[in-house]
């Protein structure tokens, strides 16, 4: 019995899971432009007309390159989300009583003790995880696919699309690895699979897929390429990184395996991932991290691990992430059909939007009516993505991404019918701290930038890329601590 389990049912009702007490968030309209007010000014928005979507923590006001300032529109939650108000709540009434977990008498280390376990449960029952699946703690979704490439059996072959971020494509072991090239469509994926899948020859295959493509946005047909797996004895990893803040996930009803997923992509940004799924590769697996709390028993001669997940979670865990993890799966779980009918309207408005705009090549897998979450990749015509980019901030105070986005691969694919000096991409990706303003502001811009090109003049400077040559912002900001 665990240190967690024993503790009296008294407990249990005087220290409820911080993420399960009622904190009241805080709803503030748009600020309109020059309107010289921060977000944490603007009035507040009637409850009972506002999406009951749960509410991230206020967005800042960032300068822009003439001096002025404006309320930052973030438009690169695909690389992080802000942290929701109820998973700051949630961590600051933990911190009361953060401590070591699992092997401490004192009550501050049964309380997280309690906290850390009741973390598992709620991450489990957000995934839909079965009985006698474990559910690890790690860093983020690399550090999952790492710990899961080290626990495959031997020989093992793995069959990944060319399309996935890295932290998918890259973990496993490179001769016993196929990859498949970017399909044309859903059905095309399903003939690449199954014809790989006719190939192998191993006594175990794992497929892996994601859930929901980082570059795009576009969503995969899991369940169906699941059912083709499973129909070849092959088990299936799902990459949800770009998932569960979306859509729902359910491991039995997709029909997978094992799913990883990272806190920082869920607005829960406290370092902390996890991997959810069958029991024994992972219990037969060598320790992920060697040391305390994985060890049942250490002799002079010999050691003998824990099964469980405590014997992938060597070391002190990051209690504080997981308990953040936890209060952003509860707070997604409680409020899905608000987020996904608010990610609707914002993805319609998005996709519409820049692909209305003369100038503008929008960039899909499946084609243009593939559902998808609120990403978008594009490129503007005769604008240096890099420069795309820095205008957008430097002018508007809208931040996005440039590059490849840890997906080299599928990037050179969209990107080949292209000019040859066209190498990236821009990928402008909403989600609950975007606003309808926000919206309206960066389809503004990237029409402006279009039709126009940039606001002011531009120099390329080392370690900082492309800035505006009278720069009035500063280049540095106070130390949080």
């Amino acid at each position: 019995m665990s240190i967690a389990s024993s503790i009296p049912h008294t407990f249990t009702r005087e220290r409820r899971q911080p993420w399960l007490r009622s904190v009241p968030a805080p709803i503030t309209s748009p600020v309109s432009p020059g309107s010289g007010r921060s977000a944490a000014q603007a009035p507040a928005v009637d409850r009972l007309t506002a999406p009951a979507i749960p509410a991230t923590v206020a967005a800042p006001t960032v300068p822009t390159w003439n001096g002025g300032v404006v309320e930052y529109a973030n438009f690169d939650h695909g690389a992080s989300t802000p942290a929701l108000v109820s998973v700051v709540a949630a961590v600051d009434k933990a911190t009361a009583t953060y401590s070591s977990v699992h092997r401490g008498q004192g009550w501050a280390s049964q309380v997280s003790s309690h906290y850390y376990e009741a973390a598992r449960d709620e991450v489990a029952r957000f995934v839909g995880a079965r009985e006698g699946d474990e559910v690890v703690f790690t860093r983020n979704t690399t550090d999952s696919f790492n710990l899961l490439a080290r626990a495959l059996p031997r020989r093992t072959q793995v069959i990944v699309f060319a399309t996935e971020h890295h932290a998918t494509l890259l973990p496993w072991e490179e001769r016993r690895t196929t990859r498949l090239p970017v399909p044309l469509t859903h059905r095309d994926a399903e003939a690449l699979l199954r014809d790989a899948l006719k190939r192998s020859t191993s006594s175990s295959t794992l497929v892996v897929l994601s859930g929901a493509s980082n570059v795009t946005g576009e969503y995969w047909a899991v369940e169906r390429l699941a059912a083709v797996a499973r129909g070849r004895g092959a088990r299936v990893a799902l990459d949800a990184a770009q998932l569960v803040g979306h859509r729902r996930v359910d491991l039995d009803t997709l029909g997978v395996d094992y799913v990883a997923f990272s806190g920082h992509k869920i607005y829960a940004p406290y370092g902390t991932g996890v991997l959810v799924g069958r029991a024994d590769w992972l219990d037969k697996a060598a320790p992920y991290l060697a040391g305390g709390g994985a060890t049942a028993e250490v002799a002079p001669l010999s050691t003998t691990w824990k099964t469980g997940p405590a014997r992938h979670e060597g070391g002190t865990p990051n209690v504080l992430g997981a308990i953040a993890v936890a209060a952003a799966c509860a707070a997604i779980r409680e409020h899905r059909g608000a987020i996904e009918s608010h990610e609707q309207r914002l993805t319609e408005r998005l996709v519409g939007g820049l692909r209305a705009i003369e100038g503008v090549e929008t960039f899909s897998i499946f084609g243009d009516d593939a559902d998808r979450a609120p990403v978008v990749a594009f490129t503007v015509e005769g604008v240096p993505s890099p420069l795309v980019s820095a205008a957008l901030s430097a002018e508007h105070g809208i931040g996005v991404r440039d590059g490849k986005f840890c997906a080299h691969l599928l990037v050179d694919a969209l990107l080949a019918d292209e000019d040859a000096d066209v190498t990236t991409a821009v990928r402008v990706s909403a989600g609950l701290a975007t606003t309808d303003e926000h919206v309206e502001r960066l389809l503004g811009a990237v029409a402006s930038l279009a039709a126009n090109g940039t606001g002011t003049a531009y120099k390329q400077v080392e370690g900082r890329g492309w800035v505006p040559v009278d720069d009035q912002r500063e280049t540095l900001v106070d130390l949080p601590w």
